[in-house]
């Protein structure tokens, strides 16, 4: 099955690592010039974290529309796992960007492969 308009992002603290899945190793690397990671939260402010990765994805497919998947996968502040609350900000936060889809992952970091079969069989958390 061919799925197309796969974002896989790094969430770090106040910044995004965006990578069209089916384009190869390109990142885009985007930094928050308003903090949207908080001391306890990597998403603890919503609409600067919306409007940055907004512009990601803007970066990731130039002037094509697409309303892409987006796998998020945070990488800092996680000890424990995702609670419901986290896990609602990244969905929020995904479709607040324009996804068609978000999902979640927590674990070592995935290549284009596993993320479009985690995706054909819907095996994320």
């Amino acid at each position: 099955m061919k799925i197309n308009g796969i974002i896989y992002i790094k969430v770090y603290a106040n910044r995004f690592r965006l990578k069209v899945a089916e384009e190869g190793n390109r990142e885009i690397d985007i930094s928050a010039s308003e903090p949207f990671t908080t001391e306890r939260l990597i998403v603890g402010n919503f609409e600067p974290a919306v409007k940055i990765l907004k512009e990601g994805i803007k970066k990731a497919y130039g002037k094509r529309l697409v309303k892409p998947i987006i796998v998020i996968h945070p990488l800092e502040k996680i000890e424990g796992g995702l609670s419901q609350i986290e896990k609602r900000v990244l969905k929020d936060l995904g479709e607040g960007a324009g996804a068609r889809k978000v999902y979640f992952w927590v674990g070592p970091e995935l290549s284009d492969s596993e993320i479009l079969h985690k995706i054909e069989n819907d095996n994320f958390i």
